[in-house]
């Protein structure tokens, strides 16, 4: 059989540093493990628009709708707020979304023992945390139409448009269901149905696919503004979250923080089966481009190893090596290894970002 594929995308920013070294970790796993990954890589954001005009190239989107995934870096950076908003960077990125339909977008939160003090958040309440939040990506307001900005009168009125249908709404459920049964089968719902037809159609739909094909997974619903308080309150009450873009979008980030740095958070996004059985898929950490400190040496690769984790889990079927590489970051964090960005106790001198990779492959050293 043909080796699995990936298109790397490192982007702006920090985001060819922290590739950088995944790309040292996906050299380990074919070198170590026999799981030998055909990577190509490509151009995307302000790179892209510096190549070529624009944030992502025909060419490149065809690569993407090919391999088995796709892992991206970062995108954007002030160089590039000036240019028209067709253009900027982070289209690049939408359009990547878009063309591969990748409609559900799992973001963990999960909080390492050795990081619960780094969290703004006491230690109880995030010690432990395991949740993952499921977020529609292809549709809702920040795709629906109409939208744009006009003149009504002498004012201008900004439009956009929440729209779901209920095959958009029902196969995201499926995956955070299909998700909670691998996890803590539980899923909870959030919209606002109280004084949105959109909600109260998301509501019905979600409870109509459980009854239908899910019933052995606890379902609950709770409206996205009481989630929000309710993720700060007690997190772990939470197993899988499933919400719509907008919402999921501002939860997501706010569950982040729990965690106490978004240089540790990976995110999927996920679309429908491939002909190979894989999902059309891309990785990518949370945070963004961080260009005060690119080329520093100071970013954070975590993120995107951890990011490289889940496609070694829902792209390669490899969900062994995938432990194996997640236990790996967990035992450096334990023996007190730090980024600028995990710095807390006195005297901790930080690492680079090519001396955290370091570390982790030593730990996966010890475990081949």
């Amino acid at each position: 059989m043909a080796n699995p594929s990936l298109l790397i995308l490192p982007g702006d920013g920090i985001g060819p540093e922290v590739m950088a070294e995944v790309r040292r970790v996906i050299d380990w796993f074919g070198a170590n493990r026999g799981l030998v990954i055909d990577v190509t890589e490509d151009l995307v954001g302000g790179a892209a628009y510096d190549a070529h005009g624009t944030p992502l190239h025909d060419d490149t989107m065809a690569k993407a709708q090919e391999v088995d995934a796709v892992l991206l870096g970062a995108v954007g950076g002030p160089k590039y707020d000036q240019l028209d908003f067709s253009v900027k960077p982070e289209r690049g990125l939408l359009r990547l979304r878009k063309e591969m339909d990748l409609y559900s977008n799992l973001r963990p939160a999960q909080c390492f023992d050795a990081l619960a003090d780094f969290s703004s958040l006491k230690r109880d309440v995030v010690a432990g945390l395991d949740i993952v939040i499921v977020r529609e990506l292809t549709s809702g307001i920040y795709f629906g139409e109409p939208r744009g900005i006009i003149t009504e009168g002498n004012e201008r009125v900004g439009i956009n448009t929440q729209r779901y249908t209920e095959s958009e709404i029902a196969r995201v459920a499926k995956s955070a269901f299909e998700l909670a049964r691998r996890r803590g089968n539980k899923v909870c719902s959030m919209e606002k149905a109280n004084v949105m037809e959109s909600g109260i159609l998301w509501r019905d739909v979600v409870t109509e696919v459980h009854a239908a094909e899910y019933s052995d997974v606890e379902l609950s619903h709770m409206y996205a503004d009481a989630g929000a308080m309710q993720l700060c309150r007690w997190p772990k009450q939470f197993d899988v979250i499933v919400t719509d873009n907008l919402f999921g979008d501002m939860l997501s980030d706010a569950a982040a923080m729990l965690t106490g740095s978004l240089g540790m958070l990976p995110s999927a996004s996920l679309g429908a089966p491939m002909e190979n059985g894989r999902p059309k898929a891309m990785y990518e950490p949370v945070h963004g481009s961080a260009p005060d400190i690119a080329g520093q040496g100071k970013a954070n690769p975590i993120a995107c190893i951890l990011s490289f984790a889940m496609a070694l889990r829902y792209s390669y079927d490899a969900g062994d090596e995938a432990d194996r590489l997640e236990s790996a970051v967990n035992d450096v964090l334990g023996d007190g290894v730090r980024t600028a960005d995990l710095l807390g106790e006195d005297g901790v001198e930080p690492v680079s970002t090519t001396q955290m990779a370091d570390a982790i492959l030593a730990k996966l050293d010890a475990t081949s």
